[in-house]
């Protein structure tokens, strides 16, 4: 089984990365086009002063010594403007841009920038330099500069000084010219939940044709909307998302950090952010705790108003009567959920990550559609996604796939992909880049199914899916979606392989327990440990579980789970930097947990 969407659209002839903004000037020229908070002050570039300060970069670049396919790594704690004038001015004279996570170990940095050969590195404050230079010994760095002004250390702004003479924009515009659509743009280095990471290659046609066909998607008015960008832009979602804005004339702003993203919001009022399903859930879980705080008659409003929002259907499918009571709910309650996003929210967009069903039924309820889309950094990255023109949105889907991408469908289920989005292949890893591809076709590693009317379904990792000791298969995904929804399970992850029966590590919703104990006169104790020993919690967890195992089969039911009493992050090492689990990781760290499941410890 096989789909193929295309639309007949004509674009702009953008065929390289560095031609967007130039498009932006033309046809949508910007007053803020990049804005970034520094203290407590906005300070925003124009179109226009954009692409003069990537030139400048290109310049100053070009008079440090960098040639083309040369590689210069970006490493930045939150998005801000400088990332995006570095990437500019890097790409136009044909060097390669090296993004990497500012949360993972130094030694992946060690790794990576020995691996890319990146010959300079720019970074954004004093923690990540402090890192750095714990291993820029041991690589072939020749520089480093930072965005923060940090005394003793160069400053990114010596090669903007560097590029203020324009007598050499002659070699930026000849170098600019000998840069192919086909030619290799950056390398993005997945950070993978096992080994060491990826070096994934993806040209100019790669990132470029995935903003063209993606574009037709965008529910915004070209030229007349804002932007709140807060996933790091050396994630290819983000970043590609940029690019779309840009071609869009969408203004970009950047959240300085989770922390003020609520402030931020107020700030900006804008009318779309995209982020991970995590933060959409801990967005729910506070707007939730609000309306569990209310008394009488407008707590009674508020949930009545939630769970009128929980039986959503898109384009009026519950009918009439639904229809005008949802018109009540978004006046009452769900148009002060809007406020607090800003108030001019239009749409909200989730990728990495699989999307809990209720939050897109309430979000839609209340005026703020989440469109889930779905990709890979191997398909630069968007595959498909949800969008609300020609009836385009179906809830539990990732959408229809886009134009001039094709999906297939596997024998044993894969989603194989083919199209300009897919890569070049693994830098330096030939073998690797052929065990993924069959002919032109990309194997994505999960198992899907495409439904009648051309949207596309994720319904397991191939990799994650496990067989246990008795023959059964089980695809855990499925049963964490599920209890994720739970206000007491922050983390879940379901084991067994090998194994008589599935059991599940879990990772306590600690914040939300403790309000629950204080209104249940629960003690539990200061610690965590305490919590996760807790008789009261162990049991109301295990009413969680019950609830969710009558929705599956038998033999994919939990049978036994055990709480840990650490809270999982990236510093830790449980997730990934997309916030992914670390399976094989977090089975270790627990490893005496895992085998107390199975009676052996």
């Amino acid at each position: 089984m096989q789909y193929n969407n295309s639309n007949d659209y004509t674009m702009k002839n953008i065929t390289r990365i560095f031609e967007f903004p130039q498009f932006q000037l033309e046809n949508h020229e910007l007053k803020n086009a990049f804005s970034t908070k520094y203290g407590e002050e906005w300070v925003s570039l124009s179109t226009k002063d954009f692409i003069a300060q990537s030139n400048k970069i290109s310049r100053g670049l070009l008079r440090l010594g960098i040639k083309a396919n040369d590689k210069i790594a970006l490493i930045s704690t939150t998005n801000r403007t400088e990332w995006n004038v570095m990437d500019i001015g890097i790409l136009q004279i044909g060097a390669q841009n090296v993004p990497i996570y500012p949360t993972i170990a130094k030694e992946d940095y060690e790794y990576i920038l020995n691996h890319s050969e990146a010959s300079y590195c720019f970074v954004s404050d004093i923690g990540i330099l402090e890192k750095l230079n714990q291993i820029k010994d041991k690589t072939q760095l020749k520089g480093i500069y930072t965005f923060d002004q940090i005394a003793d250390e160069k400053n990114w702004s010596e090669v903007l000084d560097l590029g203020e003479d324009n007598s050499n924009q002659n070699e930026v515009e000849e170098a600019k010219e000998k840069v192919h659509p086909n030619d290799l743009a950056t390398i993005i280095y997945t950070s993978g939940t096992t080994g060491k990471p990826k070096g994934v290659m993806l040209s100019h046609n790669n990132l470029v044709s995935n903003v063209l066909d993606s574009t037709p998607r965008v529910p915004l008015e070209k030229g007349k909307a804002k932007a709140l960008s807060f996933l790091p832009v050396c994630h290819v979602f983000e970043r590609i998302i940029h690019y779309l804005y840009m071609y869009c004339g969408i203004e970009i702003y950047f959240a300085q950090a989770q922390e003020t993203i609520s402030d931020n919001l107020k700030e900006i009022h804008p009318n779309i952010m995209t982020a991970v399903p995590r933060l959409y859930e801990k967005m729910y879980d506070a707007i939730i705790a609000k309306g569990a705080d209310l008394t009488g008659i407008k707590k009674i409003l508020f949930f009545w108003a939630v769970d009128l929002g929980l039986k959503y259907e898109p384009y009026g499918a519950n009918g009439w009567w639904y229809e005008k009571q949802l018109k009540v709910a978004r006046k009452l309650i769900f148009s002060k959920w809007k406020e607090a996003l800003g108030g001019q929210m239009e749409t909200l967009v989730s990728g990495s990550a699989a999307l809990q069903p209720r939050l897109i039924k309430v979000f839609s309820a209340a005026g703020m559609p989440i469109l889930e889309g779905y990709g890979l950094t191997e398909t630069s990255p968007v595959i498909s996604v949800n969008c609300p023109y020609f009836k385009g949105i179906k809830h539990g889907t990732v959408g229809r796939v886009i134009d001039n991408v094709e999906v297939k469908i596997a024998e044993d289920g894969e989603i194989l992909v083919k199209g300009p989005n897919v890569m070049l292949g693994y830098y330096k890893d030939p073998e690797k880049t052929a065990s993924v591809m069959t002919d032109d076709y990309f194997h994505t590693g999960d198992i899907g199914e495409i439904c009648d009317d051309g949207f596309l379904k994720i319904t397991d990792r191939k990799k994650e899916m496990f067989k246990t000791s008795g023959g059964k298969y089980v695809a855990p995904s499925l049963l964490e979606n599920e209890l994720k929804q739970s206000r007491f399970i922050e983390q879940i992850m379901v084991v067994g392989e090998g194994e008589k029966m599935p059991a599940a590590l879990i990772q306590p919703n600690f914040e939300f327990i403790k309000e629950w104990a204080i209104r249940k006169d629960i003690k539990l104790g200061n610690s965590n440990e305490a919590i996760t020993s807790n008789e009261n919690v162990i049991s109301r967890i295990q009413h969680e579980i019950d609830n969710c195992n009558t929705r599956f089969g038998k033999w994919e039911q939990i049978k036994t789970f055990k709480l840990t009493p650490d809270v999982w992050s990236i510093e830790a090492g449980q997730l990934t930097p997309t916030l992914k689990m670390k399976r094989k990781i977090i089975k270790e760290i627990y490893k005496d947990l895992y085998e107390s499941l199975y009676g052996r410890a």
